[in-house]
């Protein structure tokens, strides 16, 4: 299979696949995404349920439990989808290894 196919990742999808490293649950991912991105990106529940809907059929994310007393589903990073994870990160370390000396003297200018 070509992994590239899933590549490269929104912000989004990438923050929702990394939080899933451990088993969490919808409200859980909002809360690690949240966290992990130091507050830049702010999930909603209709965004993250349809975007973990598409994860799950695309094989890179698991349901692993489901409390249908508390309506919570509980889901996990699939081997897939760690595989696709680990991809997009060397992806992005290749982007900043390549624009880093390019532009770091560039930067004053941004300001």
């Amino acid at each position: 299979m070509n992994l590239n196919k899933f590549l490269p990742m929104a912000e989004t999808t990438y923050y929702i696949m990394l939080s899933l490293r451990e088993p969490l649950h919808g409200y859980g991912i909002m809360q690690q995404v949240k966290q992990l991105s130091c507050g830049s990106v702010d999930i909603a529940p209709g965004t993250l349920y349809g975007a973990l809907d598409n994860l799950k059929k695309q094989g890179l994310i698991l349901l692993v439990a489901e409390d249908a007393e508390k309506r919570r589903k509980i889901y996990r990073l699939s081997d897939l989808g760690s595989q696709v994870l680990v991809m997009e990160y060397k992806r992005m370390q290749t982007l900043v290894s390549v624009s880093r000396p390019l532009l770091e003297g560039e930067s004053e200018t941004w300001k």
